[in-house]
């Protein structure tokens, strides 16, 4: 893997789990996420 795609992946892995961690915990239960599990599905979103 290159430089330049290893930091891709870093900053759309930081912009998830920032986006999810402002959310309420209201809202990612709606989505079936809780809080211990951000960083898995960040770590998913860039794994696709």
């Amino acid at each position: 893997m290159n430089v330049a795609r290893s930091f891709n992946n870093w900053r759309k892995y930081r912009q998830t789990v920032n986006e999810l961690a402002r959310m309420s915990s209201r809202e990612l239960a709606d989505m079936g996420i809780s809080r211990s599990e951000i960083e898995a599905v960040a770590r998913g979103s860039v794994a696709r």
